[in-house]
């Protein structure tokens, strides 16, 4: 039932939009349509530019420059990224693509001035030639200059058809353009929270280590004391070994994960970066739900909305190729000067109207309206395509977002159980009635569980942001878990 209501509107939007444009558009002969579609999707602010805070301070240390949160880092990405500035210049081109497709609704003018010479030999009749007059004509100067007007009266729905393709053009381009600044914004979560949990990792790696060298310490000081033998103080330095072995990891992890964020928001590999390390909040995806959820990506999506504006301008060009079978009558005129003197007198002027009706074209009518049907079948496939992408990732973006909910809580049910049992573990140990396999063992189990509650909860944060992109909505005013009930019958503003 829902691709059946796909395919509806992807086969109602272009009909929309060709009636609007013919309501509004006016006819050949205006001089250009007074509102040729409807309003297109709001153009997408723009965030002003922001100097990366670690790049205007002259100090060699970054602690001098303020921590950024999510929400800077991504106002520097927008601000910098190539990508954004590639797409704005995008939408630029079909702006003035459109004002192209204008011109033909304004009169063409244009001034000419020439000079040449020229002989020419005259083929005369025998009735008419007589002895001695000379078969040849010139040599002789001629001077031209002058003005000349053309005025398309009618094209048979070409030129409207062009403009308002041109017009569906842009729109899909901001909208691709829109599409673009919600990719940039996703760049920027993955590579902030990458950030945020290599220094996450690394501060667990740092805990993970204090407690190998509190064991070694208490081996040690139990061997002295003759109460337990040396292998437990060499499997405890073992332990450490391997502990500080994982803090490095960690650290270069770190020094990755940052220069990933500096590339995702558009600075060099090696600008110097401080991020916040404020907790987030993790919220139960309760309150989404996914049907609403899919109708609202299905309209507010980008990338399908980009998507029904190609597919409206493939079928205005269908009608632009139609129109090649039709007459076009123009209005022409000119006025100026001819005479073999370099500032003529003689005037001459010239004012009419002209009808084109090509008859034969070698079929090359009849070729161009079959590609431009067969590329409008085209879109229309691949907007259906992608609508059922679109639903195919919210669908995957809504379940791995209650999967790593879910894995978040088990998580930390698992930290709680694994510290009970490394306490119990260490008093026994201490007490002299337990073994340092016991002790390490459950220090490896609370280590292997705080990298699980770690990895879920930035898994977490990474699938609602997905959820959000999926939705269409990321980086805009939503819900920091997705659309609620309530919030999914309003309309996308």
């Amino acid at each position: 039932m829902r691709n059946h209501v796909l395919k509806a509107i992807i086969r109602v939007f272009p009909v929309l939009v060709f009636l609007a444009m013919a309501i509004s558009g006016g006819c050949a002969s205006s001089p250009r349509p007074k509102e040729p579609l409807p309003s297109s999707p709001a153009p997408k602010a723009t965030e002003p530019a922001t100097p990366h805070p670690s790049q205007s301070s002259p100090s060699p240390s970054s602690s001098s420059s303020p921590p950024l949160t999510l929400a800077e880092c991504i106002k520097i990405a927008l601000a910098q990224n190539p990508l954004n500035r590639a797409a704005q210049e995008g939408v630029t081109a079909a702006r003035e693509k459109v004002g192209e497709a204008t011109a033909p609704y304004y009169p063409e003018i244009g001034l000419n001035a020439g000079y040449s010479r020229w002989q020419k030999y005259a083929f005369l009749p025998s009735g008419i030639s007589r002895p001695g007059m000379s078969k040849v004509i010139g040599p002789t100067d001629d001077w031209t200059a002058g003005l000349k007007a053309r005025l398309l009266l009618f094209d048979s729905g070409e030129r409207k058809a062009r403009l308002t393709a041109a017009l569906a053009g842009q729109w899909a381009l901001e909208e691709d353009a829109e599409r673009a600044r919600q990719d940039i914004i996703m760049q920027v979560h993955q590579a902030y929270y990458g950030l945020r949990s290599a220094q996450e990792a690394r501060s667990v790696a740092g805990k993970n280590l204090a407690r190998a060298e509190d064991h070694l310490r208490l081996a040690t000081e139990r061997k002295e004391a003759g109460a337990a033998p040396k292998v437990d103080v060499i499997r405890a330095q073992g332990e450490v070994a391997q502990a500080r072995l994982t803090v490095v990891k960690t650290e270069n992890l770190v020094r990755i994960a940052k220069g990933k964020l500096n590339i995702a928001m558009g600075s060099p590999v090696e600008t110097r970066l401080q991020i916040t390390d404020q907790p987030e909040v993790i919220n139960p995806p309760d309150n989404i739900n996914i049907y609403d959820a899919l109708d609202q990506a299905t309209r507010t999506r980008p990338a399908l909305k980009a998507a029904l504006f190609r597919v409206a301008a493939a079928r205005r060009e269908i009608r632009a190729a139609r129109s090649t079978f039709g007459p076009k009558i123009r209005a022409e005129g000119g006025y100026g000067w001819r005479g073999p003197d370099r500032f003529p007198d003689d005037e001459e002027w010239l004012a009419g109207i002209t009808l084109d009706w090509p008859i034969f074209t070698g079929f090359s009518s009849m070729h161009l309206l079959s590609r431009t049907r067969a590329r409008a079948l085209q879109e229309e496939a691949e907007a259906e395509r992608l609508a059922l992408e679109v639903q195919d990732e919210v669908w995957s973006a809504y379940s791995k977002l209650q999967e790593t909910y879910e894995a978040i809580q088990t998580a930390q049910a698992l930290i709680q159980t694994a510290q009970e049992g490394l306490r119990l573990a260490r008093e026994r140990y201490e007490a002299g009635s337990g073994s340092m396999s016991d002790l390490l063992d459950t220090q490896t189990t609370l280590a292997q569980a705080e990298a699980s509650h770690l990895e879920a909860q930035w898994d977490y944060l990474l699938a609602r942001a997905s959820f959000q992109r999926a939705i269409g909505q990321l980086g805009q005013q939503a819900g920091a878990a997705g659309i609620s009930h309530e919030e999914s019958s309003r309309e996308n503003p």
